[in-house]
């Protein structure tokens, strides 16, 4: 079935291909670099570098879990007739692998942020120690790598621009280092012993290593794995032996274990606060305020802080 699934998706390629013998012929039409990315926190950033001389499309909407997400004809085809495909890597987009492939195989530019992150930098996944927790943008630190490489791919693209997006790049490395300094001081409000975040899914450990948080996800980094039984026995005998007061639910993960995590919680006869909603594999939309990545992580710290702080 995967043969088959292969054939038809590099066939509809090939397709969109009639008629375009380069990148640069497609580019010589439009004058506007055409860029897919993958998540809505690579699309947010290209946009915040390439502002009005990119033209941006995303492929996971708002609430999409990356780690289940599978490629659609559509979306084959929107890549098909990109200039730059832009993914995360670390094998966030697990089930796309096969299609970026493909892609790269037709001479498409395909680019992973994830590669030119240096390995000491990131997390190991301690199952297997080939491979990285993909979450890196939950260190603000690693985003602003991220978004240097970024302004490197958007001026070899498209060098006429170079100096508009050199420009772009230092104003939102300067929103970053400052969206650092407020995450910073929001957490010097909670007494360290205070700094425990339980969540979902594992999404969270960049954020930790940075921040100084203990982490404990009740799923493992991706969500196609199912929390057992034992997973949650253990964590709810930590919470109710450590008090600790809030859990979260994540926005692009069904509620259903953290509810039936603080249940049994409440078994143990102690009460944990569901503490609220954090965006891990996705940003917020427009419609609640935190469509950007620097809003987005303002309110899961203010999120996170404010209910941990309750006594």
């Amino acid at each position: 079935m995967k043969k088959i699934l292969g054939v038809f998706l590099l066939t509809l390629v090939l397709v969109s291909f009639v008629g375009c013998n380069n990148n640069k012929e497609a580019k010589a039409e439009n004058s506007k670099l055409k860029i897919v990315a993958t998540t809505t926190m690579l699309r947010d950033l290209v946009l915040e570098i390439g502002k009005d001389k990119v033209d941006v499309e995303g492929l996971m909407g708002y609430g999409i879990d990356p780690h289940l997400y599978k490629a659609s004809a559509g979306d084959v085809d929107k890549m098909s007739k990109a200039d730059i495909i832009i993914y995360n890597g670390l094998h966030l987009e697990g089930k796309m692998a096969e299609i970026f492939e493909s892609m790269e195989n037709l001479n498409k530019k395909v680019l992973a942020v994830g590669d030119i992150i240096p390995k000491e930098e990131l997390i190991k996944v301690e199952s297997d120690t080939k491979s990285y927790d993909p979450h890196i943008w939950f260190d603000v630190s690693l985003w602003i790598k991220a978004s240097k490489y970024v302004e490197e791919i958007l001026v070899e693209s498209d060098y006429d621009n170079k100096d508009f997006y050199e420009e772009n790049a230092k104003l939102y490395i300067e929103e970053l280092e400052k969206l650092d300094e407020y995450i910073v001081n929001q957490i010097k409000e909670l007494d360290k012993n205070k700094r425990v975040l339980i969540t979902a899914h594992d999404a969270f450990s960049y954020f930790g290593k940075k921040y100084n948080f203990e982490v404990r996800g009740l799923q493992g980094l991706s969500t196609v794995s199912e929390a057992g039984t034992l997973d949650v026995k253990n964590l709810a005998d930590y919470i109710s032996d450590n008090k600790i007061p809030a859990i979260f639910v994540e926005s692009s993960v069904s509620p259903k274990n953290i509810e039936a995590l603080k249940d049994a919680v409440s078994s143990r006869n102690y009460n944990v606060e569901i503490g609220g909603e954090l965006y891990s594999d996705s940003l917020g939309d427009e419609k609640s305020g935190h469509e950007t990545y620097i809003k987005t992580f303002k309110h899961n710290v203010d999120t996170i802080v404010n209910a941990l702080n309750k006594d």
